[in-house]
């Protein structure tokens, strides 16, 4: 079932994927602007996992911001880079639909970190809390109880060369169990390529 804009009914969760500047975030904000004119009383939360790790990339997140305000002005902003499974419980509900963008930035800042990033109480707790608990399985269980339609971004970057340095071919290999993992807990994934949508998965 498809609405007046073209975009598939909201599932109970879903994942979308592709490479760069494929239209991935512009298809979720879609989704979030056609979840919000359903219902007055329904609400949009997006969860931004980027980091301003210099000045290039402070400007790129501000101009996602105005971009966003513009497009989906319903659409509330909760930055978390890290505690992201949390995040997701602490604002999941049957009336809000949650946007997180995106997936692989949230890895980068687990694996791969610019730099030291100060660790929130909540965070914090989390750590202790889940010690043994990898952060991948955290947010396995996190999507698969939220109460209310989830939407999740993520880069596919396996489909070019094998890079060179070890470090990034690990980042790479981790990434693609992530996108693994995550299509196997949500009930629809989606592929973006030149801004058009391709199916991978549907609800049962």
């Amino acid at each position: 079932m498809r609405t007046a804009a073209g975009l598939t009914v909201t599932a109970r969760s879903e994942l979308i994927l592709g490479g760069q500047k494929s239209g991935k975030s512009r298809r979720a904000e879609l989704l979030a602007r056609d979840w919000l004119s359903g219902d007055d009383t329904r609400q949009a939360v997006l969860i931004a996992t980027a980091q301003p790790w210099d000045a290039e990339m402070a400007a790129r997140i501000a101009r996602h911001q105005a971009d966003r305000a513009v497009r989906v002005p319903g659409l509330r902003t909760v930055e978390e880079p890290l505690a992201l499974a949390q995040a997701i419980q602490a604002h999941s509900q049957p009336d809000t639909l949650l946007v997180v963008d995106c997936l692989t930035l949230w890895l980068t800042n687990w694996r791969m970190p610019m730099h030291p990033v100060a660790m929130s109480n909540s965070e914090s707790n989390q750590a202790v809390g889940h010690a043994s608990i990898e952060p991948v399985a955290l947010l396995l269980e996190a999507i698969m109880a939220a109460p209310g339609p989830l939407v999740l971004v993520g880069n596919e970057i396996g489909l070019g060369v094998i890079p060179m340095g070890a470090e990034v071919r690990a980042f790479v290999d981790a990434l693609g169990r992530l996108n693994q993992q995550v299509a196997e807990v949500c009930a629809r994934v989606t592929l973006m390529a030149a801004g058009l949508p391709l199916t991978l998965k549907a609800p049962a």
